[in-house]
């Protein structure tokens, strides 16, 4: 197997602002290990970052209703890497309008790569990128301390699910 790739998932304000309603309690601790993986390693960083309007189908009219604080264009600053990752970008972005970023990591990567997941929020976009990736193919290691969840909690039951899929996703 080739040299696997760092994803370094949503590393956005938006998960690490104290004040916002999505910010991670744990993003202040993954910010390390994600550096030093990213010292080693061929590093992606994806970005969340809503529709616009019309382009919004099905569930996602209702997600923003329920989260309308979220409701902005993709440009606002609430959606900007944080700055201790921010280098990590150097190349741009993977901007995506879902949880999960594996079509748009495909790209990249070619297909059935090895990806080293790291990011937030370990219970919604690193367990929707994981999911769909392995199904594709890829193998894929999910880096505990390198990832933050919604709360300590759904960060360990989102853990404990992913690895029921091994061998395609192992977390380490």
């Amino acid at each position: 197997m080739s040299t696997p790739w760092l994803v370094v998932i949503d590393p956005q304000r938006v998960f690490a602002a104290a004040e916002s309603p999505w910010a991670s309690p744990m993003f202040g601790s993954i910010v390390e290990p994600i550096r030093e993986l990213a010292a080693t390693h061929r590093t992606i960083v994806t970005r969340w970052v809503p529709a616009a309007g019309p382009e919004r189908t099905g569930s996602w009219a209702a997600y923003f209703e329920a989260w309308p604080f979220a409701d902005r264009p993709a440009s606002d600053p609430l959606f900007d890497l944080v700055p201790e990752v921010a280098d990590l970008a150097a190349e741009g972005t993977v901007d995506a309008t879902t949880f999960g970023k594996w079509p748009a990591l495909e790209r990249i990567t070619g297909p059935a790569p090895e990806l080293l997941l790291t990011g937030v929020a370990t219970d919604c976009c690193v367990i929707s990128t994981a999911l769909a990736a392995a199904d594709a193919g890829a193998t894929v290691r999910v880096v505990a301390q390198a990832c933050g969840g919604s709360t300590p909690e759904n960060h360990a039951k989102a853990l404990d699910v992913m690895a029921l899929y091994g061998p395609q996703i192992t977390v380490v």
